[in-house]
């Protein structure tokens, strides 16, 4: 499950057993963070404002969280968002193209997300796609994408960083 961190228990942490009791589930990822419980009371309303309603649709939110989990090779980011891509509209071939780094039949406007987030986890520069991006995004759904690609990066680094696995 982890690097031997012995993970929070909610009763030691009431913003952890909130979480959790809306989720009805236990959320290792929360269990962890709340080691740093000021971190995680603060990562969630984060996360919500990157993820939730924006001027990026959620699809796309979705292809780029994928692309970036599937590059950093994140088993915990990629049953997340397989579950949550799902709902967004991504279908498993979809999926399997993101993970083969093949065009899967994106749309230009989502292939160029997808290409600016994989050039920005592998090298930690967009300079290469940023004009593709350019060309189907404005400003504030560029910034809105870096965004997605950075907390993924983010959320992938802890839980590699912890071998953090997915819940069964």
């Amino acid at each position: 499950m982890t690097t031997g961190i012995k993970l929070v228990e909610p009763a030691e942490n009431e913003f952890l057993a909130n979480l959790e009791r809306r989720s009805n589930r236990p959320i290792h990822f929360f269990r962890l963070m709340a080691k740093r419980s000021e971190v995680l009371k603060n990562f969630v309303p984060l996360y919500g404002s990157i993820m939730g309603p924006g001027s990026v649709d959620q699809r796309t939110k979705e292809l780029v969280y994928l692309t970036v989990s599937y590059a950093n090779k994140c088993a915990y980011c990629t049953a997340a968002h397989v579950a949550s891509g799902s709902k967004a509209g991504v279908t498993q071939d979809e999926m399997h193209a993101l993970q083969a780094r093949q065009d899967g039949g994106f749309s230009a406007s989502e292939r160029a997300a997808v290409e600016y987030a994989r050039e920005l986890t592998l090298t930690a520069d967009g300079a290469q796609t940023r004009d593709a991006l350019n060309q189907h995004y404005n400003d504030e759904q560029i910034v809105e994408i870096t965004l997605i690609a950075a907390l993924a990066n983010f959320t992938n680094r802890f839980n590699n960083g912890l071998d953090l696995l997915p819940e069964q």
